[in-house]
């Protein structure tokens, strides 16, 4: 039987510091992506964004079953080497990195690529079960023993990943096959899900009644009403057969970074291509709405005669004025306090070399600095595990108050006091 799928891709930036969607979502025919950027100064989103736009060309093709896990591995590695390419080309993007999970179609056969900690789920015959297996350092903990699976949902270093596509030539990712049958539900979703929503939760709503977009819009309400401060991004599918009633998808969907920074720009000479497709479906759906209330005064002003008395025009003149004061003085009310929200949160980095407190969020406002050093440790970030090293160069480890920034710092210290102790018994960490 030949199948097809019906989709639904779906985002939110979240509830936390983030002043920009780190995480890209499609969906398409043959192709579903995922990618959680990470990036602090350097752009996550823009990882995020580049990566799944290497990708875009194999939806739409027809590869045999071989074929297709062959081409979706090549496309991972151009991806992974173009985003060495834009680090190279600018300087500021560098220790950018991403996650990535993607399904590529071939009959009733899935081509499946992952790394990172973004998560692929799949319900079968009403059992749901995680399909992928998280490249992270609390996984690691799990796989050696050392914790247990309940430890590991609220384990203060769940964030930290062990492998992220990062432009070097040693990001592979895990490759495999598997079958498609009617009936499947495939859930993908960035770490802003799990992190904050319970697993039986997160199963609860997905192997319920409704359509994938009625799916993916619970699970994006259920992360917000847990609070959850990254970034949080779904897509959902449903595997069809060709004798059930109701249409396949057909029109792909973008969501997150990678509809922000119009993946179609460059396929002007190519409109209906997928990735031409789905950046006009974004861009239609995020347009800004009209501005009644300017179109309303332009009209206003087409209609008054030329001949209107100058006390009229002078009064409208006047009230204009007053209220862009308005405006001015609102704004900078907000931005007073805007800022000293941002000076009650904290992020780790490298400054020097060394592991260094931040104060503030990691952007700044035009020539407004919206971070400061508090701490420089004395730990160099050479020295960290790989695993600690790629989040600290990120810049992606936050607290919410500077005792917690100093926690994580001693987290980091004890895991290069355990690493450097392996590696004087000849393990590797």
């Amino acid at each position: 039987m030949s199948i097809s799928l019906r989709y639904a891709a779906r985002t939110d930036i979240g509830l936390g510091s983030k002043s920009r969607n780190e995480d890209s979502g499609y969906a398409g025919p043959d192709l579903l992506v995922l990618a959680d950027g990470m990036g602090g100064h350097a752009a996550g989103d823009m990882a995020s964004s580049t990566v799944v736009a290497e990708l875009l060309d194999l939806d739409g093709a027809s590869f045999a079953t071989d074929e297709a896990l062959r081409r979706l591995a090549a496309a991972v590695r151009a991806a992974n080497a173009r985003l060495r390419a834009e680090m190279d080309d600018d300087p500021e993007l560098e220790g950018m990195g991403t996650t990535l999970i993607a399904f590529l179609r071939s009959g009733n056969m899935l081509a499946l690529a992952n790394i990172g900690d973004s998560r692929a789920y799949l319900v079968r015959d009403g059992v749901f079960s995680q399909i992928t297996k998280d490249h992270s350092f609390v996984q690691t903990l799990l796989d050696e023993g050392r914790i247990t699976p309940e430890e590991a949902e609220h384990h203060p270093q769940r964030s930290l990943v062990t492998r992220v596509l990062t432009g070097r030539d040693d990001d592979e990712p895990d490759l495999s096959l598997r079958e498609a049958k009617p009936g499947d539900r495939l859930l993908l979703c960035s770490d802003g899900l799990p992190d904050y929503v319970a697993g039986s939760t997160i199963e609860q709503i997905v192997t319920g009644d409704g359509t994938p977009a009625q799916i993916a819009e619970a699970l994006i309400a259920i992360a917000l009403k847990a609070a959850t401060r990254d970034n949080v991004t779904v897509v959902v599918a449903d595997v069809i057969g060709d004798d059930e009633d109701g249409p396949s998808s057909s029109t792909p969907q973008i969501v997150g970074a990678a509809a922000a920074h119009d993946l179609a720009a460059e396929e002007a000479d190519a409109p209906t291509s997928p990735a031409a497709k789905a950046a006009a479906l974004s861009r239609a759906a995020n347009a800004p709405a009209p501005r009644l209330d300017d179109n309303a005064d332009d009209a206003d002003d087409a209609a008054a005669p030329v001949l209107a008395e100058e006390g009229p025009r002078r009064f409208t003149g006047l009230r204009r004025g007053l209220f862009a004061l308005l405006v001015v003085a609102v704004l900078a009310v907000i931005g007073i306090f805007g800022y000293a929200a941002t000076q009650r949160q904290y992020y780790i980095t490298q400054h020097h070399g060394k592991v260094t407190i931040y104060q503030g969020i990691s952007q700044d406002f035009g020539p407004i600095s919206l971070h400061s050093v508090d701490t420089v440790s004395d730990i160099w970030v050479a020295d960290l595990p790989s695993y600690d090293r790629s989040k600290v160069t990120a810049g992606s480890l936050t607290a919410d108050s500077r005792q917690a920034a100093i926690g994580i710092v001693e987290n980091l210290r004890s895991d290069m006091v355990t690493c450097q102790a392996q590696a004087a018994d000849g393990s590797s960490c």
